[in-house]
């Protein structure tokens, strides 16, 4: 499957490992400051159509996470009988668009300002077009692949989805308790607990946190304990 026009930059990523040593200072900052705590995107796909000088224009919108999760949507949606498939997603930084044949910056990037313009993130539109016989212009072309777009996602329904940091620590054993206790009163998701460190008397305790709260988290944990905890720390885009 052809792409067409592409613009792209690097999606979220900013990884950090890290070791802290009781009232030591980080080696380097936990996160890029560019990385968002919170994003707004659909809770739910949402469809709705216009008919514009006897063509009609159908507009499909739905969350997704990555580019293979936005081409598997493409896929479900497009109408190989309609005269024209364009598309556009946003994914944080990173966004593609496609034309599909209709004149060049007429369809795709008018789709991509519609989602740019919503505030929404982690979101694809296609517009689906069935030629009625009347020909647009460029001018109408851009009016109405972003205009059915806008449409599209100005009445969806949206959520906001929290970033979260997936935080794993080799933790002594006598120090288990202590560190659960502080885990807990954060609310932290997906405990998981592996002996298998080799490491004699460590265990690696793997969770996840609310980006907001992992900064406040590290710091009470480190205060709690006598002695040097490893951790590693990187941000996801799970909500």
């Amino acid at each position: 499957m052809k792409l067409g026009l592409a613009y792209s930059t690097p999606l979220y990523r900013f990884p950090v490992l890290l070791s802290i040593a009781r009232g030591k200072k980080a080696i380097v900052n936990s996160f890029s400051s560019s990385h968002g705590m919170s994003y707004t995107t659909l809770s739910d796909r949402v469809t709705c159509d216009r008919e514009i000088k006897k063509s009609k224009f159908i507009a499909i919108a739905s969350p997704i996470s990555d580019d293979q999760s936005a081409l598997s949507f493409l896929s479900q949606v497009r109408d190989p009988r309609a005269t024209h498939n364009c598309w556009a997603y946003k994914i944080g930084d990173q966004y593609r668009c496609n034309d599909d044949g209709e004149p060049s910056g007429t369809a795709g990037k008018p789709i991509y300002s519609a989602i740019v313009s919503s505030g929404i993130d982690r979101v694809m539109v296609v517009v689906i077009r069935h030629f009625g016989g009347i020909k647009l212009g460029t001018g109408g072309l851009v009016r109405a692949y972003g205009g059915v777009a806008s449409e599209c996602l100005r009445d969806a329904p949206k959520c906001v989805v929290k970033s979260k940091v997936l935080i794993a620590m080799d933790v002594p054993f006598d120090l288990l308790g202590s560190v659960y206790h502080q885990l807990q009163s954060f609310h932290v998701e997906d405990i998981k607990q592996d002996y298998d460190t080799g490491k004699d008397g460590i265990t690696t305790v793997t969770f996840r946190v609310d980006y907001d709260r992992a900064d406040n988290l590290e710091s009470t944990i480190k205060a709690a304990c006598s002695r040097q905890i490893s951790f590693s720390k990187q941000s996801t885009t799970l909500g």
